[in-house]
């Protein structure tokens, strides 16, 4: 793969062209970053009416969403496995402002084996990557609704990956009894991820509640020169799911696949890499014919 972007470009808003190829230049490079974010929409201290819910904001870009959002001047709710791992990751002066309030969950440990599964029979990485995160939106989802305004709508912003090209939901076998793949079964739990964001626009958009999926780029990449300019730094990485929370550009409709942070309108050519832009086809073939249908 070259350095020059596909023509049509895949990505669209005011960040865009931030993404190109051509001017892409590894992590530190001109590319957003969330709080460039915050500054933009003139949100620092303007969201002292909102509360956010962010899971895992122990480390890597749950940190960074945590003290991008403070700024913001909302409330903010952070869940996490370990509380004295979060403290250490977020710092005390950022929580003795009591602005951040941490949540400590239980969540399913670390991956530990060829097959890991939960109790509850699911597959680990796709209890931990999707439904562990479904299942609050759930029980929230009534009070998301009940707090949108005509000025800004609730939000469902949803962290997935670039591995949800790789496989879809295995519907019929979420288990993953006698097919177990770990990269495979990561892939199908982000592509989960993002059929949940478009069936929150579907059934709620229009009541003003509305979901978005997230991919939030690489840092830990290895690979040629053009998966070295790809990469990007934390501040960087976390922008797209800021992004996603707070921008304008978004307000008032979703079901959208983020990054850049921008919004993906294409998708990704059939002879992409791992670090090309734009969703997988199966997710735009499934989310027009499902609106198409009028489901």
């Amino acid at each position: 793969m070259s350095l020059v972007s596909c023509i049509s470009f895949q990505l669209s808003g005011r960040y865009a062209d931030r993404n190109r190829w051509g001017v892409l230049n590894g992590p530190g490079d001109w590319r957003g970053t969330a709080e460039e974010i915050i500054y933009d929409e003139g949100l620092l201290d303007a969201w002292n009416a909102k509360t956010v819910l962010f899971t895992g904001v122990s480390s890597g870009i749950g940190v960074e969403t945590v003290r991008v959002l403070a700024l913001a001047g909302a409330t903010v709710y952070g869940s996490a496995r370990n509380l004295e791992k979060t403290r250490d990751a977020l710092g005390e002066e950022m929580l003795r402002a009591g602005q951040v309030h941490l949540l400590v969950r239980p969540c399913a440990e670390g991956f530990r084996g060829r097959s890991d599964r939960r109790n509850d029979g699911f597959e680990l990485q796709f209890g931990t990557n999707h439904l562990s995160h479904f299942a609050p939106f759930w029980y929230l989802k009534d009070l998301l609704l009940a707090s949108s305004t005509p000025a800004f709508h609730s939000r469902v912003v949803n962290v997935a990956s670039v591995a949800h090209r790789y496989s879809p939901v295995q519907f019929d076998n979420n288990s993953v009894e006698g097919n177990y793949n770990g990269w495979l079964t990561c892939g199908s739990s982000k592509t989960a991820n993002i059929y949940m964001a478009t069936q929150v626009e579907r059934l709620y958009g229009s009541r003003g509640l509305h979901g978005y999926s997230v991919h939030p780029g690489g840092f830990t990449l290895e690979g040629d020169e053009r998966a070295q300019r790809y990469l990007t730094k934390n501040p960087q990485a976390s922008a797209t799911s800021v992004y996603g929370a707070v921008t304008q550009e978004l307000e008032g409709r979703g079901g959208m696949y983020l990054e850049g942070p921008s919004i993906a309108t294409r998708a990704c050519p059939e002879d992409g890499d791992a670090v090309e832009y734009g969703f997988g086809k199966r997710i735009f073939l499934i989310v027009t014919v499902r609106r198409d249908c009028g489901s």
